[in-house]
């Protein structure tokens, strides 16, 4: 594949814009385009705004262009931009309009000759384990397991909270209060300490339904008491026994689309495996039951990483990931 760097001249000095959009704000990385080695990173704080078009290409672009220009002028002043890559929550559902209008906004801004537009979760398998075999488990609020053979892609859950993500972390925190509401009502299967911990959080458990329906930002909140659940379960069955059926739905997940290729691994990736050995001990177990022959590697990096990889791919010439209509464009 020929790069983008040598249709552009090939400069030794040449750099790539990678950015990593999600629901906290944008985090952007310049790195050199040789090697994609980070000169630096910026933060916009606060999520790209959604309307009738999708995710805002407007809005999106009033926060990374002010970034990258500070990042060009702190850390690559007189460096030619030829590559970006944006990986972006919602991007393979919403994302029409960031594909019909970044690629030309970047080209303008930076003179780029090429941009990859992905879902975050190509970029969280890019940061992970790059362009080689396998599956990567990403886990925030949410959950999707994604793998490839390097010929086409697999997706498994990603549905949201109120039809999937199970196992995320939305999914372990309303397990969890719905745990500490049994124990309210005196039912099986409640849990005294994880009742405890919800009044402790929300007020009186009566007032749990009113305080958390009308909220706009649910998923976060059902999400927030995920850690409670993890620092309950040494002593609580009822909360270990969470956290494993929440391994179970992880490992079924990366079992669905694992690819059968001998060079195939397997990685978790995402704020929700900071929740520690309380969840990653269980679903070491599930993995290594399901999927017995594959093995589990330490992630490389995170999806601001993936982002910057896949940006110096292009500009290289290097190995990408498979481009898919909707996870994965070339622009």
């Amino acid at each position: 594949m020929e790069s983008v760097s040598e249709r552009a001249g090939g400069p030794a000095d040449a750099v790539v814009v990678g950015i990593d959009s999600g629901g906290s704000g944008l985090r952007i990385a310049l790195a050199r385009a040789a090697d994609g080695t980070v000169l630096d990173r910026a933060a916009a704080p606060g999520p790209v705004r959604t309307g009738p078009g999708g995710i805002s290409a407007a809005h999106f672009l009033e926060s990374a262009l002010p970034a990258v220009a500070a990042l060009r002028a702190h850390a690559g002043e007189g460096r030619p931009v030829v590559a970006a890559a944006v990986g972006a929550a919602g991007m393979a559902t919403l994302g029409e309009e960031l594909r019909a209008v970044l690629p030309g906004a970047f080209a303008e801004a930076w003179g780029v000759h090429g941009t990859v537009l992905a879902a975050d979760a190509v970029t969280a398998y890019a940061g992970a384990l790059g362009a080689r075999p396998g599956v990567v488990v990403a886990g925030g609020t949410g959950l999707i397991a994604l793998g490839t053979d390097l010929t086409g892609w697999h997706r498994a859950d990603g549905w949201g909270h109120l039809l999937g993500d199970c196992g995320g972390g939305a999914w372990i925190g309303r397990a969890g209060l719905e745990a500490a509401l049994r124990a309210y009502d005196g039912r099986r299967g409640g849990s005294a300490a994880l009742l405890a911990r919800a009044e402790k959080l929300h007020g009186p458990a009566a007032g749990l339904p009113g305080a958390l329906y009308p909220r706009t930002d649910r998923p976060a909140v059902l999400a927030a008491f995920a850690p409670q659940v993890a620092a309950c379960a040494a002593d609580d069955p009822v909360a270990a026994g969470i956290l494993r059926r929440a391994a179970e739905h992880i490992a079924d997940a990366a079992e669905a689309v694992c690819p059968p290729d001998p060079a195939a691994v397997v990685a978790l990736t995402g704020g929700l495996f900071r929740l520690g050995e309380p969840l990653l001990v269980p679903v070491r177990a599930a993995l290594a039951d399901r999927l017995p022959e594959v093995p589990a590697v330490a992630p490389a990096g995170d999806p601001l990483d993936g982002a910057v990889t896949l940006a110096a791919a292009l500009a290289s010439g290097g190995s990408l990931l498979p481009e898919d209509p909707a996870l994965l464009r070339i622009l």
